[in-house]
């Protein structure tokens, strides 16, 4: 059984999608062939995860197929030997003739079939889309679960504790102009590492090129991991799988943190939650720390477009973290 699995975008993005992986298996034998379809910054989260079979790069997916070396191959891969099954979890109409062009023995997902989105959360929501191709007693059991580096190997090249809590501040909006909504101020983070305990050992975690984000937490304490920019993607999902927490702002790490089964607290300002905030499953704990004000959520909304001040995350104060980590003996 050969399946190809088109999923590109931001590495959230693909993270919901990996429940499709392990439902696969459930459903047609862990001796599944899955490639995959996906951007190059993304792709980097299956570097080490031998489930999948090969993984075919897309950069530019609004190029017509005609001047895409990349849209290309993948064809030619499926007209070389068709794929018994293909799943399309891209609903951008720059995907529908690709869809088209690649040769499969079967289609689901967008542009496969008439689908309506009932569930809420993009998790759910990518179940959906393979829902004709998969029994629902597969599915339910499905989860996202990501595999990443050897550990040891990561441990003895950082030379980290046994126990400690992972802070991911930064997010995927970082450089862009104007003000990061989904960013929490440097100034609480500041706060809230001084309130931690002396004698835990935070791990500090940024993708490289964020350096500059976090010079304004500096100088950190002796008890400050700094990772930021030295480590790839299959190396941090190592250090979040062997934390004992992450807090993190709505970003592609907090869905690594639900994938990877350890307490996650996501600070949500005018991003909906209950659509893309950590997945909550039976194996993890998913703590969603957002702020009481009325305008939230407004994520591409007028709203957020004419906000000056981004209260619903300049609300959500320290205090409120370092609580919730002590109920949860974290801390």
């Amino acid at each position: 059984m050969r399946v190809l699995v088109i999923r590109c975008g931001a590495l959230g993005d693909l993270v919901y999608s990996t429940s499709v992986i392990d439902a696969l298996r459930f459903e047609y034998g862990e001796d599944v062939i899955i490639d995959f379809v996906t951007t190059p910054s993304s792709a980097k989260l299956f570097d080490f995860d031998d489930r999948i079979n090969k993984v075919f790069l897309l950069k530019h997916k609004k190029v017509p197929i005609i001047f895409s070396s990349q849209k290309k191959a993948v064809i030619k891969e499926s007209h070389k030997e068709p794929y018994d099954l293909l799943i399309n979890f891209e609903m951008g109409k720059q995907f529908r003739s690709l869809v088209e062009k690649i040769q499969a023995k079967r289609k689901a997902g967008w542009f496969c079939e008439n689908i309506t989105i009932t569930k809420t959360h993009m998790v759910e929501i990518c179940k959906e889309f393979y829902s004709s191709v998969v029994s629902s007693e597969n599915i339910d059991k499905a989860y996202p679960r990501l595999l990443g580096e050897d550990f040891g190997n990561i441990k003895l090249k950082f030379n980290l504790p046994d126990d400690y809590i992972v802070f991911s501040p930064s997010n995927s909006h970082n450089k862009k102009k104007g003000i990061n909504y989904r960013a929490w101020p440097h100034s609480h983070w500041k706060e809230l590492l001084n309130m931690m305990p002396k004698n835990m050992h935070i791990v500090m975690i940024g993708a490289k090129g964020e350096e500059a984000f976090f010079e304004p937490i500096k100088p950190y304490g002796e008890n400050v991991i700094d990772l930021v920019g030295k480590i790839s993607i299959p190396q941090m999902v190592s250090v979040v799988a062997n934390a004992k927490a992450l807090v993190v702002t709505d970003t592609g790490t907090a869905h690594i943190a639900s994938a990877v089964n350890i307490p996650v607290f996501c600070l949500i300002g005018p991003t909906p939650a209950e659509q893309t905030g950590p997945y909550k499953t039976p194996y993890n704990e998913v703590f969603i720390l957002k702020s009481d004000i009325e305008c939230r959520p407004c994520y591409k909304t007028k709203i957020m477009m004419e906000c000056k001040d981004n209260l619903c995350m300049k609300n959500i104060l320290p205090v409120n973290i370092f609580d919730c980590l002590k109920l949860a003996n974290i801390v």
